[in-house]
């Protein structure tokens, strides 16, 4: 069997020119049910600074904002950060920069770490290695959150479920399991640093 490889820019690249939101975030009824979900459980009710990864076109960005001094959102598609600073311009508490999480994370630590919809983009062995990059970022108290699809997608390398699974085998003795849900389709994991 093939081993599928961590997806790259040019697959999100071609994405958003085919669709500039190309898995309806701005129209979805699931989409909204999943980002109130995600936002009514994190463990506090303000973070000083928070990191998303993925933010995609932001429409969790703008939710995000709402419970954090700082917001760095981040996203591998220069088109989708663009469309994401576009409907955020009215909030002054966002920064946006261009990245791959599989190779490069900011220098800052981080008091919350969204992690919403994107690992399975990601081998599990890579996956395996950024899931220790993240840890590092994290502030002591500070919460990471997975949500994640559950049904199989053909050009992912993972499920959800590969994904939080594996978050769990290698955090399980550092972090603790603060949340955890599943819905008909997704998963959200909440874990904090101790």
């Amino acid at each position: 069997m093939e081993k599928k490889q961590s997806l790259d820019s040019q697959y999100f690249k071609d994405i958003y020119e085919a669709n500039e939101d190309p898995w309806n975030f701005e129209t979805s009824e699931y989409e909204a049910g999943k980002y109130a979900a995600t936002i009514s459980v994190l463990p506090k009710q303000h973070y000083n600074k928070t990191l998303e990864i993925g933010c995609s076109i932001g429409v969790l960005t703008q939710l995000l904002a709402q419970k954090s001094n700082f917001l760095l959102a981040t996203d591998i598609s220069q088109k989708a950060l663009d469309l994401a600073s576009r409907r955020c311009a009215n909030l002054n508490n966002i920064s946006f920069k261009k990245l791959n999480f599989k190779d490069e994370l900011p220098d800052d630590r981080y008091d919350l770490i969204m992690v919403s919809e994107v690992a399975y983009y990601l081998s599990p062995a890579d996956w395996q290695m950024v899931i220790t990059k993240l840890y590092e970022k994290l502030n002591f108290n500070g919460n990471i959150v997975l949500v994640h699809w559950l049904p199989e997608v053909h050009d992912y390398p993972q499920t959800g479920d590969e994904v939080h699974s594996s978050f769990e085998k290698i955090m399980q003795d550092r972090m603790s399991n603060v949340f955890s849900a599943r819905a008909e389709n997704y998963r959200i994991d909440v874990w904090e640093k101790a």
